[in-house]
């Protein structure tokens, strides 16, 4: 089965828990968003009761993008999220991430992408550079078949240089 991707948002302390359940952390990077970048992201909520609190949410400090990998990664990820409500996630799923750590609806700790297609447009949005077809053509098929290792400095899996060959 192929590896799939989505896109995480997640604090320090979720790092772990995404290594121990054996993601593969394809890009990461450090942001501090502007009001417009949230406004931008979050723009399909535009005109709900929540959205003013969560763009202002989103802008009130530091946070990190995560290109996760794994089979059905969505799935995977929106499992170990838990609930989006946090009174939900604290009785029916304790242990995910949003009843561990959440602390409202809004501030719930998390963002995970809804589905591939949410995926695809998150991660273009994050990374712009990052391109998913040669992604897909090159890394995914020596990911899948356990080449990766995780690099502590980068806090990425990156795939073994290739091997050069000396001439004579």
């Amino acid at each position: 089965m192929c590896l799939c991707l989505t896109l995480a948002l997640p604090f320090q302390a979720v790092h772990e828990t995404i290594l121990n359940n054996k993601f593969l952390i394809v890009r990461t990077k450090e942001l501090m968003w502007r009001r417009e970048d949230s406004q931008r992201f979050y723009q399909e909520h535009s005109g709900r009761f929540f959205y003013r609190r969560l763009v202002e949410f989103m802008t009130s400090g530091p946070m990190r993008a995560y290109i996760l990998a794994h089979e059905d990664a969505v799935a995977r990820w929106r499992s170990l999220m838990g609930p989006t409500k946090v009174y939900r996630a604290r009785n029916t799923a304790p242990d995910s991430i949003r009843g561990a750590y959440g602390l409202t609806d809004t501030r719930n700790t998390i963002h995970g992408s809804d589905s591939a297609a949410s995926a695809r447009r998150e991660i273009a949005f994050f990374f712009p550079e990052f391109s998913e077809s040669l992604w897909y053509q090159q890394d995914e098929p020596r990911l899948r078949c356990g080449l990766a290792h995780y690099d502590t400095g980068e806090r990425v899996h990156s795939l073994p240089k290739a091997s050069r060959t000396e001439s004579s």
